[in-house]
């Protein structure tokens, strides 16, 4: 059994356990900036544009730490090799984090915890089914942010929309994955990925007017324009979803899932379709690992052990 991890905290490794946070940090009321990323063979993916993220976060947010986002990048690697015997598949995932510290108000708070969670088992495998038969996507009441009360651009703990919209998902479909709204009824984003669909051969995903800027959605756009694939972002509506050809879901781990059906009703032929294997193709090239290939070692390997 892999030993217990180390973390990053306030400059120091110390294990998970020896992390402890006063119940009067004001992260307990939701005030905490975060990222969350991982490595394929073992090499973190695209770590300057999630530490890059992390610090607009901070920024907007007035946090003020003393590591920079160069030492976040060597905090990030000097974590892999102080855990690499920690690791059960050579993979690592990593969520930084900084909660604003102890504060009766918030401009009272002092003293940030400045944290870096290492999990030594970053896993596909809970998606390997999911490459063949989709997730089925659940339209939910539950709206997103509105920019003006706080911006989805930032990445924070202060969620409990997206706690509501998972709650409200599973009571329609125990397989289903939330996708929220604005307040004029477009299409946002899910809880932890962003939506794409593709219609005549387009490649559409809404604006990052109310949704996080995910950075495997800015690289599913890449890829897209390298394939020779049109893309547009623009304000997308439920009625295009449902009339969709495909449609898939983009976060860091899986890469690209796709998505065959939402509310229930079958999104084109109700299978993956020929766009979201392009892409898959297209992560497989750049990752130098085939996710799909990554999901299923990784479930087989699970299973094995359980």
């Amino acid at each position: 059994m892999a030993r217990e991890p180390l973390w990053y905290f306030n400059g120091d490794w110390v294990p998970m356990s020896r992390v402890l946070i006063s119940p009067d940090d004001r992260g307990f009321n939701g005030d905490t900036v975060f990222d969350s990323f991982r490595t394929f063979g073992g090499e973190i993916f695209r770590l300057d544009e999630h530490i890059d993220r992390l610090y607009r976060s901070l920024k907007y947010m007035q946090f003020e730490i003393a590591e920079t986002p160069d030492r976040m990048k060597q905090i990030c690697q000097e974590g892999m090799r102080l855990n690499s015997d920690a690791s059960e598949n050579g993979e690592f995932g990593f969520y930084p984090m900084v909660t604003r510290g102890p504060g009766g108000r918030t401009r009272d708070a002092h003293s940030p915890n400045v944290i870096v969670k290492v999990n030594g088992n970053a896993s596909n495998g809970r998606f390997a089914p999911l490459y063949e038969t989709g997730v089925h996507g659940v339209i939910v009441r539950t709206k997103s942010y509105p920019a003006g009360s706080l911006d989805p651009k930032v990445k924070h703990h202060s969620r409990n929309n997206f706690a509501l919209a998972d709650l409200e998902a599973a009571a329609v479909d125990p397989e289903g994955y939330p996708i929220l709204t604005d307040y004029d009824g477009c299409l946002t984003e899910g809880i932890s990925y962003n939506v794409f669909l593709v219609t005549d051969g387009v490649v559409r995903t809404p604006t990052d007017r109310h949704i996080l800027q995910g950075v495997t959605r800015g690289v599913v756009l890449e890829l897209a324009e390298r394939l020779g694939i049109p893309s547009r972002e623009e304000d997308l509506q439920p009625y295009d979803l449902y009339t969709a050809d495909e449609a898939f879901i983009a976060s860091t781990s899986p890469c690209v899932v796709p998505m065959t059906s939402v509310d229930r009703r079958a999104v084109g032929d109700g299978r993956p379709g020929p766009v979201v294997r392009q892409l898959l193709a297209g992560f497989g090239e750049m990752l130098g690992v085939d996710p799909v290939d990554l999901a299923r070692r990784d479930a087989a390997r699970e299973s094995a052990a359980s």
